[in-house]
């Protein structure tokens, strides 16, 4: 069989298109859905209780064990060139600008992306927005909007507890555990963190990969098959497509932050 054959390659062309032609429609239809998402942000609040308080437990949870795991080897490091005293400034760089956002956003799209795209396919396969688009309802409004502008919200909340409780975790090694002065390890994280360059990056990153990470979600869950097999693909295909897009789009977004 000729997998290369023209008929075959216009085939799969064409059905990109198509799939890439959808996926930026529903993403307009739901950024055009802003102010009627915030007219009823009960429905929007729900769904950030459902998405950020069901996951601060392992955001939390790995956060401090990152923090721990910063503390040992930034203090093996700097140990070696006698600057241990910067060990906060290192492990507060390391999780306001990098870890926080990409290891939360790693963390949502396994415990909140499969969620969203469980329910909606399985929404899907029962023909409950079916249903819905008979009694003039929209979809898309009423159900992936919701989800979409909550797990926009709750994307930069996690990345901040998972720093937070990262730092308390590498003071509770470096400090309390190794020994490094707690003046010293304050006094240089306050001093060689800056609000904007730092953490304003580090929140504009979480907020970008909640944008593609809920995205993914809720586009893998409309396009499933209404079938058992099909929900269960699309679940996978959340994780893998959500967590490629963020290493590829950290790697773009610390290319173009920190070469202004």
């Amino acid at each position: 069989m000729n997998f290369w054959h023209p008929a075959r390659v216009g085939h799969a062309v064409r059905a990109t298109m198509a799939n890439l032609g959808f996926a930026a429609r529903l993403f307009a239809r739901l950024l055009a859905s802003l102010p009627a998402s915030m007219g009823r942000f009960g429905l929007v609040r729900d769904q950030i209780h459902f998405l950020g308080n069901y996951s601060l437990a392992i955001i939390a949870v790995s956060g401090l064990f990152v923090g721990f795991v910063l503390g040992l080897q930034g203090f093996y490091t700097l140990q070696r060139y006698g600057a241990t005293e910067a060990l906060g400034l290192l492990v507060a760089l390391s999780l306001v600008r990098e870890l926080g956002p990409v290891v939360t956003a790693l963390l949502f799209a396994g415990r909140a992306g499969t969620s969203l795209t469980a329910e909606i396919g399985l929404m899907k396969a029962g023909e409950q927005l079916s249903a819905m688009e008979m009694m003039a309802v929209d979809p898309v409004t009423r159900i992936l909007a919701p989800r979409f502008w909550a797990g926009v919200i709750t994307m930069p909340l996690l990345a901040a507890v998972f720093s937070a409780v990262g730092i308390v975790g590498g003071w509770v090694v470096g400090v309390v555990m190794i020994g490094v002065d707690a003046g010293a390890f304050w006094s240089q994280m306050q001093g060689g963190v800056d609000v904007l360059r730092d953490v304003g990056n580090g929140v504009l990153k979480s907020f970008v990969f909640g944008v593609t990470v809920t995205f993914v979600a809720l586009l893998q869950g409309f396009r499933a098959q209404a079938t058992p097999e099909g929900v269960s693909h699309a679940t996978t295909r959340t994780v893998v497509v959500a967590s490629l897009a963020v290493l590829g789009l950290d790697f773009v977004l610390t290319a173009l932050m920190f070469s202004i």
